[in-house]
C-alpha cells in the first residue's frame, strides 16, 4: 500500500505537468515522458522485488536476478526500497555471514506473502484491461 505522502507528491506532480503541457516544447516533452516514465517504473519494481523475495535472497543477488529477468535496478534505488518494505512489514531482514562477509538476506514476511498474492491479481487485471485499451500496433 502506497504511503499518503507518496499519493500527494505524485498528485502534486502529475498536476503541475498537466497545467503545464499547454505551452511545452520538445525538451519539456522529454522531461515529462521521462518523468512518467520513471512513475510507472517504480510501481513495477516494487512487485517485481516483492516477486523476487518469495526465495531468500541479499542485495547483490536480488540485483543480478532482476538484471537477468531485464529489470536493472540501481543500488541507490534498491536499498531504499527494501528498507521501506521492510518499514512496511512486507520483507524480514537478517545479517549473516556468508563468504566471511557479513550479509543482510531478505525474504517476504507472512503480509508480504498476501500483499504480493493481492499486487499480482490486481497487475493481472490492470494488464487485462490494458490489453484491451491500448492500441494494437
Amino acid at each position: 500500500m502506497l504511503d499518503d505522502s507518496y499519493t500527494v507528491r505524485y498528485t502534486v506532480y502529475v498536476t503541475y505537468y498537466m497545467k503545464n503541457s499547454g505551452n511545452s516544447n520538445a525538451h519539456d516533452n522529454t522531461d515529462l515522458y521521462e518523468s512518467l516514465r520513471l512513475e510507472l517504473r517504480r510501481g513495477y519494481l516494487i512487485l517485481a522485488v516483492l516477486a523476487q523475495l518469495k526465495t531468500e535472497r541479499y542485495g547483490y543477488t536480488l540485483r543480478k536476478a532482476l538484471a537477468d529477468d531485464g529489470l536493472a535496478i540501481d543500488e541507490s534505488t534498491l536499498y531504499p526500497l527494501l528498507r521501506r518494505l521492510e518499514s512496511q512489514g512486507l520483507l524480514v531482514s537478517e545479517w549473516r555471514e556468508e563468504d566471511k562477509r557479513n550479509k543482510r538476506f531478505y525474504r517476504l514476511s507472512a503480509d508480504g506473502k498476501r500483499m504480493l498474492k493481492q499486487l499480482v491479481e490486481e497487475w493481472r487485471s490492470m494488464n487485462t484491461s490494458l490489453e484491451k485499451i491500448l492500441p494494437k500496433e
